[in-house]
């Protein structure tokens, strides 16, 4: 394998995640090629993978989606080819044809579209690609995967008698029905089909008058299927030219096997880029489960996580409707090694985890589940020690076989190593396996490694104090309910609670203060002084997760009383303006009634129309000028709107001219021919063709060999 062993693989719970995105695949092969993934060893072959990846995502929800790559495998018929003087049957040949025209249409479809999958399209490129092997199957086999009658001048010779032959023998049949029938011998069924050939059902009593071969009965004895003389007379004929059709077929086969044998590899590769095509597909429907995304991948040597999940938890909490904390976690190289403490049940282990396993992925070619704007480097090795470590097989206890671990670790670290070690000096007595685990912490340090490591030792937690480039870390806990907050926190070493989880969990305070009493003093001070400056943390998050909400609420309060003040402003403005026509209707009114008033007094009707006319005038001479135009615009819109409409009629009476015209052109009806039994027909609408048995009123009963109908003559055309 490559330089990150199968046994980090496995910690990291890796081949989970390859089961999940397989999945996604289409094919079986595709399956097994994503079960089969291991990170590159290349960083020049990570990145063009993930822009495939990236461009293939994209494609599942946007426009110009990939097409279909989906096949039949042809591995046997690739290791026939391989065998001289062999044969594909015709279904290897339709695989084959298949692989490779869903293969052109894929390398037209990325070249038509390389703006788009500028990736895929360079990778599809390296594919060679000839039509000579569809052309060669086309010509010979149909899409109903039948030899083409042309496939050879022989075998159209050979279907030109077999189809002669076939008529003869219904025609022969069909007289031979009609005779029985009349004679009333068969039963109801009055024909039916053993081995492929048309029998008469005769009734057992009659069963001596009919000549022919009798070819079976049925269960009860009550019929007997008896091939007639008359078509008996040609069996031997048939059977010689369906051989001699099947001898042709097998040369086609033979020759056309020869013809393809050249292009086995070109074919193998056809099927391996449908191969890796399908694991891109696999791969981007995963990421779209997950949210998976490309990261930068920076030259310079740190991990960045912003918002990273756990993408095995992140699936498994979806399916339970559950929250996934999302993990922000850097490292530099100021502060390389980050040393996790804390009670247990708070995350250590998920977020060492998140780390070594998205960084597997992404070396692997899997987007990953964090912000795009996280960054991650190229780690040569990644070194691993989680989980139970018991080696049962070589009879280790948990303590020896992390020492074996820890030799390993010192003899392949070095400065492009990212090495992840859960509960880091554990197994063995406190103190000396603290020390040992201490020298081991120094030796990683000084080779410039990368890492993270989870302890309970407060040796550790004091030794990445002292380091000036390690840090401790914490994950959060609500030290009043002692429930997990799932964030990690930089910069401060984290209490392991374990008198206040043994209270909570109901051990009576009498015993652990006597176990208090029997530790050292400094260090139960330690520890406590570690857990009250998380308390003093929690509650200045607190406050100002408080502080922001109150901001929060005052900044949309304001932005309420501006949005009702404008609403406030607009209705005074409409009222204003309804305030200010209203008033002038009323000073208008006035007028017109002291006009009237005058009228009624003096009588003088000239005097009146004078008045009226100035008054009008007057308002006139208000109104703007505009008018006009606007008129003239609404008139110019008219006319348009006529002419428009105008065309669109015009466009449609030519169009029923030229219906009319061609009408006249087109030949009259075909006579009517006069139809008699024994003639050869079809239906007007239909391809297959029957004799007229017998004929009663305008209804014609209709033999086709398999089965017999009846149809209105009207319906019927002469052949």
């Amino acid at each position: 394998m490559g330089r990150i062993a199968s046994k980090t693989l496995e910690d990291l719970e890796f081949p989970s995640v390859l089961k999940q995105i397989s999945e996604g695949c289409v094919t079986a092969p595709g399956k097994e090629r994503v079960l089969a993934i291991t990170p590159f060893q290349d960083l020049s072959k990570i990145e063009p993978e993930l822009q495939r990846v990236k461009e293939f995502t994209a494609s599942l929800s946007g426009e110009n989606q990939i097409p279909n790559h989906g096949f039949d495998p042809v591995f046997k018929e690739l290791h026939l080819l391989d065998i001289e003087r062999s044969t594909l049957e015709i279904s290897g040949f339709r695989k084959i044809l298949s692989i490779s025209e869903t293969t052109r249409i894929l390398l037209k479809f990325f070249k038509k579209y390389e703006e788009f999958y500028i990736h895929l399209n360079s990778f599809s490129e390296q594919v060679n690609h000839t039509s000579a092997v569809s052309e060669a199957i086309n010509q010979i086999i149909d899409k109903y995967g039948e030899i083409k009658d042309d496939a050879s001048p022989e075998l159209a010779s050979i279907r030109r008698r077999l189809n002669g032959l076939k008529g003869k023998i219904n025609a022969s049949f069909n007289r031979a029905l009609s005779q029985y029938i009349q004679n009333d011998y068969l039963d109801e069924i009055r024909e039916s089909v053993v081995e492929n050939r048309r029998v008469l059902a005769v009734k057992a009593m009659h069963r001596k008058k009919v000549r022919g071969a009798v070819l079976g009965t049925s269960k009860t004895g009550s019929i007997v299927y008896i091939e007639p003389q008359e078509s008996l007379e040609y069996a031997n004929e048939l059977s010689n030219l369906l051989y001699d059709e099947d001898e042709e077929i097998k040369r086609i086969l033979k020759a056309l096997t020869e013809f393809v044998r050249p292009y086995k590899e070109l074919i193998g590769s056809f099927q391996d880029y449908l191969i890796l095509i399908d694991t891109f597909y696999a791969k981007a429907k995963y990421a779209s489960k997950i949210n998976g995304v490309l990261p930068i991948i920076t030259s310079k040597k740190r991990i960045s996580l912003i918002n990273a999940y756990h993408p095995l938890l992140l699936a498994a909490n979806n399916k339970r409707n559950e929250k996934t904390y999302p993990q922000s976690i850097d490292l530099v190289p100021d502060k390389r090694i980050i040393v996790i403490s804390g009670p247990n049940a708070g995350g250590k282990s998920i977020t060492l985890k998140t780390v070594g396993l998205l960084q597997v992925m992404l070396q692997s070619g899997i987007l990953i589940p964090a912000d795009p704007q996280s960054e991650m480097w190229f780690f040569k090795r990644i070194l691993t020690d989680i989980g139970d470590n018991q080696s049962i097989e070589n009879h280790l206890s948990t303590y020896s076989y992390r020492l074996k671990k820890m030799n390993q670790f010192l003899r392949k670290c070095n400065d492009k190593t990212l090495f992840l070690i859960d509960e880091f000096g554990t197994g063995s007595d406190p103190e000396l396996g603290g020390a040992l685990a201490e020298t081991f912490l120094e030796v990683f340090y000084e080779r410039n490694a990368f890492g993270i490591i989870t302890t309970h030792y407060s040796n550790l937690k004091l030794l990445a104090n002292e380091l000036p480039h390690a840090i401790n870390a914490n994950m959060q806990f609500d030290s009043r309910t002692l429930e997990p907050l799932y964030q990690l926190h930089l910069g401060e070493a984290g209490s392991s609670y374990t008198f206040e989880v043994a209270q909570k969990n109901g051990i009576p305070y009498s015993l652990i203060n006597k176990a208090k009493k029997k530790i050292e003093r400094g260090k139960v001070r330690f520890d406590k002084t570690i857990a009250n400056l998380q308390k003093e943390r929690s509650n200045l998050r607190k406050t100002s997760e408080t502080l922001k909400n109150e901001a929060e609420k005052a900044r949309l309060g304001s932005r309420q009383l501006e949005e009702v003040n404008s609403k406030v402003q607009e209705k005074l403005e409409s009222y204003q303006e309804l305030y200010d026509a209203n008033q002038k209707l009323i000073s208008l009114g006035r007028k017109v009634d002291t006009l009237a008033e005058k009228y009624f007094n003096n009588k003088q009707k000239k005097q009146l129309i004078d008045e009226l006319m100035k008054l009008v005038m007057v308002e006139n001479s208000k109104r703007k000028k505009l008018a006009p135009k606007v008129k003239k615009a609404v008139k110019a819109k008219k006319v348009a709107v006529i002419k428009e409409v105008e065309k669109k009629v015009e466009v449609i009476r030519e169009r029923k001219k030229e219906e009319k015209e061609k009408a006249k052109k087109l030949p009259p009806p075909k006579p009517k021919v006069t139809l008699k039994v024994g003639d050869r027909v079809r239906m007007l609408e239909g391809r297959a063709i029957g004799t007229i048995d017998t004929i009663e009123k305008n209804k014609a009963f209709v033999n086709y060999g398999m089965f017999t109908t009846n149809v209105s003559l009207d319906e019927l055309e002469k052949v």
